[in-house]
């Protein structure tokens, strides 16, 4: 299960994958969960670094986080 967390870094995809394509432009983000692990995720909303974010939902193995 993924935990809350900060944004330890961030990107914006604009050329994305074919199965992401349709979603693009899409944030992903390096997410320091609270425990310390880190992990790559989408973010719902703009997050900037530094920002706390709140697990949303898994998808297909993507974990979802908004502010």
């Amino acid at each position: 299960m993924a935990l809350d967390g900060v944004v330890y870094t961030e990107t914006v995809v604009h050329a994305a994958p074919e199965q992401y394509a349709a979603d693009a432009p899409y944030q992903l983000a390096i997410v320091e969960q609270d425990g310390g692990a880190r992990i790559t995720a989408r973010i719902l909303d703009r997050a900037q670094i530094g920002e706390r974010v709140r697990f949303i939902e898994e998808r297909n193995g993507v974990a979802y986080y908004q502010k």
